[in-house]
């Protein structure tokens, strides 16, 4: 039976995969310019604050199925980044990956940066102050007939991803999910990812066949 991953795992683990590999050996970025923020942030819509009802249907669509809503029309969908928001989520994201190295350990971490990881209290400090841009209250709602849900309404609208992914990740890593997250060693792989069952080592199918192929290279290179 496949674990869940809750909207905040997801907004985190996303957030932490724009790195990734280039299928040749190296890495890309996907949030290099403001361009790349803008479309990141709009194929996220639940991310950014919308109505209270919005936000609502965002929290019981992401508990029941662990993904964030897409292709929903909101405040994701009329955003438009600029330098200083792309910056802000590319500090916010270093800080990111280095709480996700510490919370491998003792793992090792994703290889796209285990050489230059933001030290732990450094990341600590700017996840909290990302965050606190932002401030959100907390809000019932309880419809007829359903289980009562609490989810957070900003206290003014802002299109500050930063802020609304720092408080994601937040409540990712102080959540019992933080236990499940792991970085895939695959070759060429620097993802990290959330284990769906007990016995899963790899981020997907590919790694793992991947990771097979090449310890039976190795295991002829020793012997031969």
């Amino acid at each position: 039976m496949r674990e869940p991953i809750s909207r905040d795992a997801r907004l985190a683990l996303d957030l932490a995969l724009t790195l990734r590999h280039d299928g040749n050996g190296g890495v890309t970025d996907d949030l290099t310019d403001p361009a790349g923020l803008t479309e990141w942030v709009r194929a996220h819509p639940a991310l950014l604050p919308g109505t209270a009802t919005d936000r609502a249907d965002d929290h019981r669509e992401g508990s029941a199925t662990g993904t964030a809503p897409r292709g929903a029309e909101g405040a994701g969908g009329g955003f438009t980044a600029d330098a200083a928001q792309l910056a802000a989520v590319r500090e916010l994201r270093a800080a990111v990956r280095a709480l996700f190295a510490r919370a491998v350990r003792p793992g090792e971490p994703s290889p796209a940066d285990a050489a230059r990881l933001m030290p732990t209290e450094e990341a600590v400090r700017q996840l909290n102050e990302a965050a606190a841009r932002a401030p959100t209250v907390p809000v019932l709602d309880w419809p007829e007939g359903a289980t009562p849900l609490v989810h957070r309404k900003a206290v003014r609208t802002a299109d500050d991803p930063a802020s609304a992914l720092a408080q994601a990740v937040i409540a990712f890593l102080a959540s019992p999910e933080r236990d499940r997250l792991r970085a895939c060693h695959a070759p060429r792989c620097v993802r990290y990812f959330l284990k769906e069952h007990p016995r899963q080592e790899w981020c997907k199918p590919s790694c793992g066949n991947r990771a097979r192929v090449a310890r039976h290279h190795q295991r002829h290179k020793a012997t031969a």
